[in-house]
């Protein structure tokens, strides 16, 4: 390669930068020095320009790198100076980027830009030293006050405790905190044990470490990293709930530090937050097992543990971190899974305890790799199981057996395998038949979950039905009885939707269903005990019968509301599934004729759909479940703060809303009770699944409703990013669709939204969807350009040399199918008045442009004569040369007509046309001046 070809890309990516493409200039830049040919003067000039596209790609840290590499080559370089300075301005380096202000100056005294950046960075490093200064006295005086004696439970002690949290929130204010030897005192905050003290020392501890890595390590130096986790463990729930959140705030910025390669925000080469992180981990797994912790303490540990030690995706390689959790915490995590709520045990647990511990220890072993990692695993529980179930007498029977219903919820290989050690399942089966009910609750239930799961249990699936049915009918107690009822509903929906599987007898699911109904109604049963009606309702709910019942209750619907906003968190998978049933939004392929046809033949069971699962039933099934408020209901339960919302409960939420908004006089409702707000965490969190479903309910609300209104303030712009990921090719034609639709709908609006999807990098999608064979997604799409069209960056792209996007626009304006030519056009008719420079060119793109302009100026649509019209005449204004090639043809004939027509926007503007054709002294007005 030669230097000549530095050169090639050096101007290839000047191209793409001038037409927005930041990320194809910087490839083109990098390839020209990876040649290794470029002199000292070009490499300056190719760093220089990366500076230029690493600022406008918002990454500073890179532009400041790149900028620092070409004053290197060349210490004169302004440009990459002004770069540089800019850069650091991003970055919060005020006075390093004056420095490199002051040298641009110098160097070019005249400069303009450069004295204005000056005096603008002068303003802002003036105002954070008086903002210092003033704030070093206030710092040291809330502490006096927090820490006097003298001032307990005073207003003015108040005040100082929300002073210094309101401060802790600026970056600035944090920094003077940590460095007024903030932290020893926030310690001091913490151990007075004071409620109020330690909210305004933990709340003020989350401003001190929120994105800055180098800080998090020190504090956990100062305090200690058993003492922040023991907070964690504290009996006020508001104390445990904000260091809850000043620990995600801690792993958030020592995660973040793993991957920048031990580099904080700051840029300071600190201690290995890999090493940081594990102690921490550690803690918590210490935690977990820690008798005289509290309850919900543990609970946001095993929250904790959730969110942290699992890989985000499983491209990534590296699972070290929860191969060393299962080494270092399996037994502790299983020791929270195994622990009795009643009667209190060693271990305080809530009603979600379980719950949490079956979530951790599910995502634990999902990611695993290999049967290696899975054999030790399985060894880890069954060892445990195994130690409680012959060591312990009856109590350790019961523990084990806990921790087997714990398995069977989460890993439920792991809880198969454990059900299969010796003298397990006689133990449950004899443990049923108990007199005392804490024991008879803890082996029904582990029969109920092994239902479901117990692939290898044959005396379950042999002797289930009898074992249930004698439970639920001889027991006294409410508690047993439902779960009995559960376990029964399980077993009898082994058909799942299959209407030719019925497991019972006519009549007796709707039977069981009406109880389970009867118990979730009843307000004097505990919350922890009426979720079970709702599990057996999610499994009875397969039936369109139980289906129609359940929808006409409006007491049980009512009760069911209220459950799922209720403290027992672990009802919530299930409410969700009664409702993907009830609405139908689970996967359902209606059978191919002629394989049906075929296995009737073949003598194979055919699946068939109940007719009470038909549209129209489902369609009323959906407005009386509206009627009933079920939105709010969903929306108060996607807002909850908990490890059993997990990925798979978020994605039947994403199915239901999508269920209740197919139909366009149904979006008002959902919007109205705050649907539209609901949706936006669902689209961009949850499995890939969840999140479609999500954004295509989106998108669903925002063509038919103003999305301003649907998604007041700031929130209309989070909606971008749900619509742009709609357009990838592994969605469906109609979920392509009605995303541009959408986004048509949202570029119409401003600049900013406009700008928004531009940044989303949406135009290249669009464009391809603007060749679909499909003429509605190829309209959608041509509409959405229309509309982007309007931006200077989208028009930067038409007028670029080299492409053929406004031959097609013109192509498209000669089409058949008149919406397509209306949207078409109308993209037309805006660029060329915005940019005349296309006029010019619209000749040279088809030899069929005066036919298709024809064609518009005669077409029987007055929306197409208007944009034809204004065509023409940007064509006219622009070149007296393109104005000559009109008036040559039968468009000046046209164009006379049209200007003698009824008074409107045709006729003006065929008048201009002709106009500005007597002045060029093209043509000439005839006698009565016309």
């Amino acid at each position: 390669m030669t230097a000549s070809s530095v050169e090639q890309l050096r101007k290839e990516g000047n191209e793409l930068f001038k037409c927005g493409d930041y990320e194809g200039a910087l490839a083109a830049y990098t390839q020209a020095l990876d040649l290794g040919t470029a002199t000292a003067q070009d490499q300056a000039i190719l760093h220089r320009n990366r500076a230029a596209c690493h600022l406008k790609l918002e990454d500073y840290s890179k532009a400041e790198t790149e900028a620092s590499k070409a004053i290197a080559e060349d210490g004169g370089d302004v440009k990459a100076l002004f770069r540089r300075s800019q850069a650091l301005e991003k970055l919060g380096r005020l006075d390093q980027a004056a420095l490199d202000l002051q040298r641009c100056v110098s160097l070019e005294p005249r400069n303009r830009a450069f004295q204005e950046a000056l005096r603008s960075l002068a303003g802002q490093i003036q105002e954070k030293v008086r903002y210092m200064s003033s704030t070093d006295a206030k710092v040291e005086q809330m502490f006096q006050i927090l820490l006097d004696p003298q001032e307990k439970g005073t207003e003015k002690k108040q005040k100082a405790s929300q002073n210094l949290v309101v401060l802790a929130r600026e970056e600035a204010g944090a920094e003077k905190i940590f460095r007024s030897n903030g932290v020893p005192l926030l310690q001091r905050l913490l151990d007075t044990g004071e409620a109020d003290l330690m909210l305004a020392a933990l709340r003020t501890l989350v401003g001190i470490c929120s994105e800055h890595q180098s800080r998090t390590v020190a504090t956990l130096s100062v305090l200690g990293t058993w003492r922040v986790v023991s907070v964690l463990g504290a009996e006020s729930q508001a104390v445990s709930l904000a260091a809850c959140h000043l620990l995600q705030v801690m792993f958030d910025a020592l995660k973040e530090g793993v991957k920048k390669g031990f580099r904080g925000k700051e840029g300071a080469i600190i201690v290995d937050p890999g090493r940081e992180l594990k102690v921490l981990i550690g803690s918590l797994l210490e935690l977990l097992a820690e008798a005289g912790v509290s309850a919900q303490g543990r609970d946001h540990a095993l929250g904790l543990l959730i969110k942290v030690v699992p890989r985000k995706s499983p491209k990534d390689p590296d699972n070290s971190l929860a191969l060393w959790v299962i080494d270092q915490g399996l037994k502790k995590i299983l020791a929270v899974g195994g622990a009795l709520q009643e009667p209190a045990g060693e271990l305080a647990v809530t009603a979600n305890s379980r719950m949490s511990a079956s979530i951790l220890l599910s995502k634990l072993f999902d990611d695993l790799k290999c049967d290696a990692e899975r054999e030790n695993f399985h060894r880890l529980c069954e060892n445990y199981i195994r130690s409680w179930f012959e060591d312990h007498g009856l109590a350790g029977k019961l523990r084990a057996i806990q921790t087997v219903s714990c398995l069977l919820q989460g890993p439920c290989d792991a809880g198969n395998r454990a059900l299969e050690l010796g003298g397990v399942m006689e133990s449950v089966i004899a443990l049923c038949a108990s007199e005392r009910e804490e024991e008879q609750l803890v082996a029904v239930e582990a029969l109920i979950h092994a239902a479901g799961k117990a692939k290898r249990a044959s005396f379950i699936t042999a002797n289930g039905v009898s074992l249930l049915k004698d439970l639920y009918k001889r027991s006294d107690k409410d508690s047993i009885r439902i779960r009995a009822l559960v376990g029964l509903c399980k077993l009898g929906s082994a058909g799942g939707t299959d209407f030719s599987m019925k497991q019972f007898a006519e009549g007796s699911t709707l039977k069981l269903a009406k109880q389970c109904r009867k118990w979730l109604c009843n307000d004097q049963i505990d919350a922890g005990t009426r979720r079970w009606a709702v599990e057996g309702l999610a499994y009875l709910t397969f039936d369109a019968d139980v289906k129609e019942e359940f929808v006409e209750d409006k007491a049980a619907l009512k009760a069911l509301f209220q459950l799922s906003q209720s403290e027992e968190r672990s009802v919530l998978f299930a409410v969700a599934s009664a409702l993907v049933n009830c609405t139908n939004s689970y996967d359902y392929e209606e059978p191919d004729p002629k394989m049906v046809e075929l296995a009737k033949y073949a003598k194979q069971h055919v699946p068939e759909q109940h007719p009470k699962d038909k549209p129209s039933f489902v369609r009323a099934r959906v407005k009386k479940l509206l009627a009933a408020g079920v939105v709010s209901a969903m929306t108060c339960m996607v807002k909850t703060e908990s490890p059993v919302m997990t990925s798979s409960c978020r994605e039947l939420l994403s199915r239901v809303f999508l269920a209740l908004v197919e139909e366009a006089e149904d979006r008002g409702t959902v919007v109205a009770q705050g649907g539209g707000k609901a949706l936006l965490p669902l689209a961009l969190e949850g499995t890939d699944v969840g999140q479609t479903k999500a954004a295509q309910a989106l998108a669903k609300l925002t063509i038919t409703s103003n999305p301003e209104m649907t998604f007041p303030g700031e929130r209309v712009y989070e909606v971008v990013r749900p619509l742009v990921s709609l357009l990838h090719l592994n969605c469906s034609g109609l979920q392509n669709f009605e995303a541009l639709m959408a986004l048509t709908n949202l570029a119409g609006i401003s600049e900013r939204l406009r700008q928004k999807i531009l940044k989303e990098k949406a135009v290249p999608m669009i464009e391809g969807y603007m060749f679909e064979d499909h003429e509605l997604i190829r309209r959608a799409a041509t509409e959405c350009m229309c509309n982007l069209a309007m931006s200077k960056e989208v028009q930067d792209l038409f007028e670029a040399e080299g492409n053929d996007r406004l031959k097609l626009l013109v192509l498209y304006s000669g089409e058949e199918d008149e919406l397509l030519r209306r949207a078409a056009a109308g993209g037309l008719a805006m660029l060329t008045s915005l940019r005349p420079s296309l006029c010019s060119r619209i000749p040279l793109v088809t030899t069929h442009w005066l036919e298709i302009l024809q064609a518009l100026l005669l077409s029987p649509s007055q929306e197409l004569q208007h944009r034809g019209a204004v065509v023409v005449l940007n064509m006219v204004e622009a070149s007296r040369e393109a104005a000559g090639a009109l008036m040559e043809s039968e468009v000046l004939e046209i164009l006379s007509v049209l200007a003698k027509g009824a008074e409107g926007p045709v006729s003006k503007a065929a008048a201009a046309c002709l106009g500005k054709a007597v002045e060029y002294g093209l043509i000439k007005p005839n006698q009565d001046g016309e």
